[in-house]
């Protein structure tokens, strides 16, 4: 006999968006190089409790020349910040919390997951809100003949479709608020009331 349990209001739940600076897009060999992350609680972006870090690159991991037109971050600045291991123990620690919140899960998911394993560190594998499959879900709601291709996906150009205010990009922690914001409105718009309308 299968039993189903009723998924908790959204609000109840605590969800941290995140957003990963990093040196290319390949999780095999570029370096994680910022860390940005703030909480969604009861409904509200809790700024005072935003986590934002430089990370140390590990030795062998590279910065891919054209990810520094995007980030502007370069080996002197990070040379001194935390190792990788000493961040990933903090993004842990509040994943655990709650639920994971991403602007495109794949990025975000790859490096952390294949970080844990590659420094022995469990991976918390929490619920994930992605704000790219809340947008394709939207969009397919506003027009069935609608195909995944042409949901504008980018973060900058899904806020603006939503009327929210542009931030510069490719900073972590205002990209976490984006993500953050960016959230709150496509629950809105979806109706979604409950944690499992919201997650993966």
């Amino acid at each position: 006999m299968r039993l189903f349990f009723r998924s908790p209001p959204w609000s109840t739940a605590t969800y941290w968006s995140i957003d990963l600076e990093t040196g290319g897009f390949d999780s095999r060999q570029d370096a994680v190089l910022a860390v940005g992350m703030v909480p969604i609680r009861d409904g509200i972006i809790r700024m005072r409790e935003a986590y934002r870090t430089l990370v140390r690159p590990e030795d062998g991991r590279t910065i891919d020349p054209e990810s520094v037109r995007a980030h502007q971050l370069v080996w002197g600045e990070v040379r001194e910040a935390p190792p990788l291991p000493d961040v990933l123990r903090e993004i842990d620690r509040r994943l655990r919390e709650g639920v994971m919140l991403v602007h495109f899960r794949s990025i975000e998911l790859g490096f952390l997951k294949r970080a844990c394993k590659r420094h022995g560190l469990r991976w918390a594998n929490p619920k994930v809100a992605d704000t790219v499959d809340l947008l394709r879900r939207h969009a397919s709601l506003r027009n069935p003949e609608a195909s995944r291709e042409t949901t504008p996906v980018n973060l900058s150009e899904a806020r603006r479709e939503f009327g929210l205010p542009s931030y510069q990009a490719h900073d972590a922690l205002t990209d976490a608020v984006a993500t953050a914001e960016l959230f709150l409105t496509l629950r809105r718009a979806l109706g979604a009331q409950t944690v499992r309308d919201l997650t993966i």
